[in-house]
């Protein structure tokens, strides 16, 4: 398996590589993947802390470093055990969102991944399109159509993939009510079973709880009718 999609070029550097779609091969740097960049704005919503608004020749975009959640966050926050290219998360995650993007699914624009390597770990971040105005359906469950949003999830599963942590947050509307889905890390693509359609559904369905209560369980009943 290549380690980057169809259409990207890697670009090793002195502690890693990145990789990049052909057509900003020649104007990517290590700079895209630095917070500190002049412009950042933190994300204040998700991203654990570790997500930042950017702009730059690669247009306006989200950087994301990866960091664990749970107890291993206390051991290992950002650092994962080195298994090769491409088993580094955040190229895995570009293969999936380019291939979601060619099965025409509305996700973010993959823009470049890169990953630092040490010894037998490494770092890792990426960098995708920014959705302007996007609003996480947890806080739009009195305007969002539990329609479109079957719609979206099932166009997905029939594309071959399964999402690791669909919730309430990982699925945002803009201001023209499209269905975004995003967070692919850990996501697979391959046959999506029925019992896997069906995790999906119910792990939104207790983020729906969690977040709005009765209301929220009842949204999940119109979207798993609708699905």
């Amino acid at each position: 398996m290549s380690p980057v999609p169809p259409g990207w070029v890697a670009r090793a550097f002195p502690s890693g590589a990145l990789c990049v779609p052909r057509a900003l091969a020649d104007r990517v740097s290590t700079g895209w993947f630095d917070p500190h960049q002049p412009g950042a704005q933190a994300v204040t919503q998700g991203g654990r802390q570790a997500a930042w608004f950017v702009d730059g020749d690669h247009g306006p975009a989200v950087l994301r470093q990866y960091r664990r959640g749970g107890l291993l966050a206390w051991l290992r926050r950002d650092t994962y055990c080195w298994l090769g290219a491409a088993r580094v998360r955040a190229w895995a995650e570009v293969r999936v969102l380019a291939h979601l993007q060619a099965a025409r699914v509305a996700v973010p624009q993959p823009l470049a991944a890169a990953y630092w390597r040490t010894g037998f770990s490494y770092r890792n971040a990426i960098l995708v399109g920014r959705i302007f105005g996007a609003t996480p359906l947890a806080q739009l469950l009195d305007r969002a159509s539990p329609l479109s949003v079957a719609n979206a999830i099932r166009a997905m599963h029939d594309a071959g993939v399964w999402h690791a942590d669909l919730n309430a947050y990982n699925i945002l509307l803009d201001p023209d009510d499209t269905v975004w889905l995003i967070d692919f890390d850990r996501a697979t693509i391959g046959h999506v079973s029925s019992r896997q359609r069906h995790n999906n559904l119910q792990r939104l369905r207790r983020s729906l709880l969690k977040v709005a209560g009765p209301q929220g369980a009842a949204w999940a009943g119109q979207l798993e009718a609708c699905y």
